[in-house]
């Protein structure tokens, strides 16, 4: 049974709801939205949402359309997240089923929020444009990325072997977000949502 998203029957403060921005948010991304706001309710629960960022994002594998949606939902404890997906089915008289999936982490555990601008013709920026594209990364410590390459040294004419050299990052949440695919409004919510994710990282420790 759906928790309602308005009070229905009964006191506004006694059932949990998401805000309207958010619904509105969700419901234009257009993936299944009363399935999507259930489980993002259902994971927030009674907590406030802060601020908010809704992803809808579009992919092919040969002739199949696949869409995917991703909710990211901050409240005064934890970053909460939604991935709801089209799934394949062998029986060929399902037409669609969708996977959803949420995840709750501390804001303790949180480690990093990365924000990388793409910007075009960077001489003619105009403050407050964000460029054309913005690439969030969340990073929680469950996925890590390792970039390696061969190490030097500072002699041009050394031959040895000095092994290899990297870093570890982690990217357990990666977003990416076009000015042209998304619109210009849709970079202005991430950077605000990245903004306010930001600001409690590591709150709690």
């Amino acid at each position: 049974m759906s928790v309602p998203h308005n009070g229905g029957m009964t006191s506004p403060s006694a059932v949990p709801t998401l805000p309207s921005a958010l619904l509105a948010s969700i419901e234009r991304a257009g993936y299944f939205p009363a399935l999507v706001a259930d489980v993002m309710l259902a994971a927030v629960g009674t907590e406030t949402v802060a601020a908010h960022l809704v992803h809808q994002e579009t992919t092919f594998d040969r002739d199949v359309v696949l869409r995917h949606v991703t909710v990211l939902a901050l409240t005064p404890t934890r970053l909460v997240i939604a991935h709801a997906d089209d799934r394949s089915d062998d029986n060929p008289e399902v037409r669609d089923i969708a996977t959803a999936t949420t995840e709750s982490i501390p804001l303790s555990s949180v480690r990093a929020v990365m924000l990388t601008h793409v910007v075009e013709d960077p001489l003619s920026y105009r403050p407050g444009s964000f460029g054309r594209e913005l690439t969030l990364t969340v990073g929680w410590g469950t996925v890590s990325r390792v970039d390696l390459m061969p190490a030097s040294c500072a002699d041009p004419n050394c031959e040895a072997d000095h092994g290899f050299e990297g870093t570890i990052t982690g990217d357990d949440l990666v977003l990416r977000i076009s000015a042209a695919a998304d619109g210009s409004a849709a970079l202005e919510e991430a950077m605000a949502f990245s903004r306010a994710l930001s600001s409690v990282v590591g709150q709690g420790r």
